[in-house]
């Protein structure tokens, strides 16, 4: 069964921008530029009939297109030995709305309702064993991070792929931030998510 996330995908200069605070951080395993994203709802392992399901009820959702600002950074995890490396995204109305949305057309699809808190975030990288001393530099360094606003005008349905060399991330269909119109992608069609 494929692994599926809901993500907004950042425009190329936001990741190439992200992907220049990455480094100097010994024991982080940074994320791929091209991976990074913001999840929206993550749904793990997804059988075809309730994907083409999610697909139908993801095509549904009207919503009207958004500005996004990125702004510091965090981890996740103990204090001690945290789990992870992030850029912040601004809290907003239209991102909750969205947000929300996504995780209704889930549970209409059959799938279980989304009970964590919904914290915004693009990951920078996973960390095991980094060196705190060295995190809390970083930390301090790219705490002022504040890119311009950058304007959200669909969400996509990735599948992700898990290899040795970390995971791949596939599209496998578009959903514009405009009511009653959609886009699909080869993948999409290729892999029998309709």
């Amino acid at each position: 069964m494929p692994r599926l996330f809901i993500a907004i995908d950042p425009s190329e200069s936001v990741r190439d921008r992200l992907a220049g605070l990455q480094g100097g951080v010994p024991g982080a395993r940074w994320v791929r530029p091209d991976n990074i994203h913001l999840t929206l709802l993550f749904l793990g392992e997804v059988d075809a009939p309730t994907a083409a399901d999610l697909d139908t009820q993801l095509g549904r959702i009207g919503a009207t297109a958004f500005e996004l600002r990125i702004a510091g950074v965090g981890t996740f995890g103990p204090a001690r030995n945290p789990t992870a490396l992030w850029a912040g995204a601004a809290r907003s109305r239209p991102l909750r709305f969205l947000h929300d949305k996504v995780d209704r057309a889930a549970v209409a699809a059959g799938l279980p309702a989304d009970d964590r808190k919904f914290k915004p975030h693009l990951t920078l990288a996973r960390l095991k064993g980094a060196r705190v001393e060295r995190l809390r530099s970083w930390l301090s360094d790219n705490d002022a991070l504040a890119l311009d606003p950058v304007e959200v005008d669909r969400f996509i349905l990735f599948r992700s792929h898990l290899n040795r060399d970390g995971a791949i991330h596939e599209p496998l269909a578009e959903y514009p931030l405009t009511v009653g119109s959609r886009s699909e992608t080869p993948a999409q069609i290729d892999a029998g998510v309709r």
